[in-house]
């Protein structure tokens, strides 16, 4: 069953949180980290993204970038932009987008439970994104960025929420992007206990977003008991921070894809090929897929709707998703994109951008565009607990927590 447990806390001091939180790491490319700190000193991503602090030469993965961010973390404790709770505690963080509330509990989930499959994941990692954790974390002597963990609902855990966010909130503020977000600090010692026998009573939980932060995250605690023999597995760096959702919270977005070329093909082959394994329909206007099973396709300035054809569909929890589909019926034998994670001829772009980014890059730079159905939630448990990974951009998870509001040292 799993392990949660609260821990001591680093986190902005009160009313610093605006200035300091900041997206995750990984959505931003280097000169864009750059930007987004301009004018922002107390920027997590200064800390998060550290060769930001070095000119454009420099080795990102030099290890003097390492510790500048060691360096400008514990100044910033030392000047009181972050304080650490005294005594363990969970917060519970409600993220608001577009009117849609979800409310995860941050805790320390463990890296026993990662090993023995309790945490699942979905997805694979690459070995030199790992390596780039591992030294952050290692260097700073902390986790900076939670991982976002799933789970299926369970009454009391929802019971106790709704309980705490009765009361005053720790923090409260609206981002640029529009999203707020809310924490509140459980303090009780019942509530405390009553969390981690909750959680003690779950029998799995998931990864939903975080794959490279969580083994990372793994890896430097299994270095750490290698270098202390001797530990109990009650120090810090047995555990990782996490933010835990409950599934019916949680909306996972389409992950879209745009594609160079036809492979060779005029347009009339290209479409006579994609017939044979899809219904095509040529639509007046262009909505979203409406159902799984559904791909819209923008070509040459029109839109069609491909409807997956029955006999082409498998049962197989991954080959059964709508990007397999795609990329087993179509984009891997008609468009010749034999390994979507290497092949230059093909792009990703997260549902958040909306359709009309798809239009304005197939007119642009690429040629076709396809508009994905959302893989659910359900769908990733399925993987998942099938011990399966999902093909590469299968998912795209809004809203995105925020990094530096919570820390956790080890």
């Amino acid at each position: 069953m799993a392990v949660v447990k609260p821990f001591c806390c680093v986190h902005p001091a009160r009313g610093l949180e605006p200035e300091i939180a900041a997206l995750p790491y990984d959505v931003y490319n280097r000169e864009e980290a750059r930007h987004a700190v301009e004018g922002k000193p107390l920027s997590f991503l200064n800390i998060d993204r550290p060769e930001i602090l070095f000119g454009p030469e420099q080795d990102m993965y030099a290890q003097e970038v390492y510790e500048a961010a060691n360096i400008r973390l514990r100044k910033m404790q030392e000047e009181g932009s972050f304080v650490k709770d005294e005594s363990p505690v969970y917060y519970i963080y409600e993220l608001m987008m577009d009117g849609r509330s979800q409310t995860g509990i941050v805790g320390c989930a463990s890296i026993d439970d990662y090993e023995s499959q309790i945490i699942r994941k979905h997805e694979s990692t690459r070995a030199e994104k790992e390596e780039d954790r591992i030294r952050h974390v290692d260097v700073c002597n902390a986790q900076t960025g939670p991982i976002f963990l799933a789970y299926r609902s369970h009454e009391q855990i929802q019971k106790i929420i709704q309980e705490i966010k009765t009361r005053e909130p720790e923090f409260s503020f609206e981002a640029e992007d529009g999203i707020r977000h809310t924490g509140w600090k459980v303090t009780d010692c019942n509530l405390l206990e009553d969390l981690e026998q909750a959680f003690a009573q779950i029998e799995h939980i998931y990864i939903a977003d975080g794959h490279h932060r969580t083994a990372s995250a793994v890896k430097v605690g299994l270095r750490r008991r290698r270098q202390y023999p001797d530990y109990n597995g009650t120090e810090e760096f047995n555990y990782f921070l996490s933010v835990l959702f409950p599934d019916n919270e949680l909306m996972i977005m389409d992950y879209n894809r745009v594609v160079k070329d036809l492979n060779g093909l005029t347009m009339e082959e290209f479409l006579g090929k994609v017939s044979e394994k899809f219904e095509t329909f040529l639509l007046k206007g262009h909505v979203k897929p409406e159902e799984k099973g559904q791909i819209l396709m923008y070509l040459h300035g029109y839109w069609f709707r491909l409807v997956a054809r029955p006999e082409y569909i498998q049962e197989d929890p991954v080959e059964g998703l709508d990007v397999s589909y795609l990329q087993r019926e179509l984009l891997g034998p008609i468009l010749g994109i034999k390994d979507p994670r290497t092949d230059k001829r093909i792009d990703f772009i997260g549902g958040i951008r909306g359709i009309e980014e798809l239009k304005r890059r197939a007119d642009n730079d690429m040629e076709v565009a396809f508009a994905m159905y959302p893989t659910s939630i359900q769908e990733l448990f399925a993987v998942a607990d099938a011990g399966l990974l999902m093909p590469p951009k299968s998912t795209w998870f809004e809203p995105k927590l925020r990094s530096g509001l919570f820390i956790h040292e080890i």
